[in-house]
């Protein structure tokens, strides 16, 4: 088991909700409040800034960094994108009415892709802003988060549709049904290996998907944590927020898998993120936590 320091950084009041994280081209972590309706960021001097949406409206949901030295965020309530750059000035981008924007990751071909909830389309928004929106094969599906692959392709989770969905670059999709009726897939991350890995966060399970669609399904040690949010470890491992539980689940290289409690109860953690210093989950009660890992795996 990895020996794991944990401590937890004060950001903002406990109705503000830190919900998706993510690294910025600053070196800073930039995170999205879902109920205070603002962006916030933290520096590396721990200094904390806080931004309102502007325009105001819509819950700011999923964050990532952009091929284009901004951030980019999906504002659910609103069926817009929003890009807030370094200095914290912001613009938005008009998606179809009734996307319900929710996951966002930056693809191989340097445009914003995105997961229309409420729409079942996958989206695709050049930095100039122009939009293009691509139909899913399924009614309901929920489409949730999104990831670039590896293979020039994003893929994504259909919590409802029970899913794993991948688009390539002219729209093409392909969906691989979970092997576990309603697992409901939420997070999901390209791997150090290649494949995907994804959460089930009704399931209380790890997924695995190679390119070529095969599924392996990893049961955590308890079902019922509720796992949301999922980043991969540079040695070969993957991290996890466990919702449910009030912790910070690890999956080793070699199928180990442990769990490391936050130490505010109730915590609520939903998005992750990796960078050079650690482990970086958000809490939603108005913190982020913040995990060092102190020394390697023991047999």
């Amino acid at each position: 088991m990895l020996s794991v320091e944990i401590r937890e950084i004060p950001l903002v009041g406990p109705d503000a909700g830190p919900y998706g994280i993510t690294a910025g081209p600053d070196g800073a972590l930039w995170l999205t409040l879902v109920h205070g309706g603002g962006i916030a960021r933290l520096g590396v001097d721990g200094v904390v800034r806080t931004y309102p949406l502007d325009p105001p409206g819509g819950r700011p949901l999923i964050i990532t960094a952009g091929s284009d030295d901004a951030l980019w965020f999906t504002r659910s309530g609103d069926d817009q994108l929003g890009r807030i750059s370094v200095d914290g000035a912001q613009r938005t981008i008009a998606l179809p009415t009734g996307t319900g924007p929710g996951g966002i990751a930056a693809g191989p071909d340097g445009a914003l892709w995105y997961a229309g909830m409420t729409s079942d389309t996958i989206g695709r928004v050049d930095t100039d802003g122009t939009v293009s929106a691509f139909s899913l094969p399924v009614t309901g599906g929920f489409a949730s988060m999104i990831t670039a692959g590896a293979d020039d392709a994003l893929w994504f989770t259909l919590h409802r549709a029970n899913a794993i969905g991948r688009i390539d670059l002219a729209g093409t999709v392909t969906l691989h049904p979970l092997p576990t009726p309603d697992a409901g897939p939420v997070g999901i991350t390209l791997g150090g290996d290649g494949a995907i890995w994804f959460v089930e966060i009704a399931a209380g399970q790890l997924g695995r998907i190679t390119p070529d669609g095969r599924i392996t399904e990893l049961p955590l040690p308890d079902r019922s944590a509720r796992p949301h949010a999922i980043v991969a470890d540079p040695a070969g491992g993957v991290w996890f927020t466990e919702w449910g539980a009030n912790r910070i689940g690890h999956l080793d290289p070699a199928g180990r898998i442990d769990g490391y409690d936050l130490p505010t109860p109730g915590a609520e953690p939903h998005g992750i993120t990796l960078t050079a210093d650690g482990v970086w989950a958000a809490l939603e009660i108005g913190a982020v936590a913040h995990l060092t890992p102190t020394r390697s795996p023991a047999g």
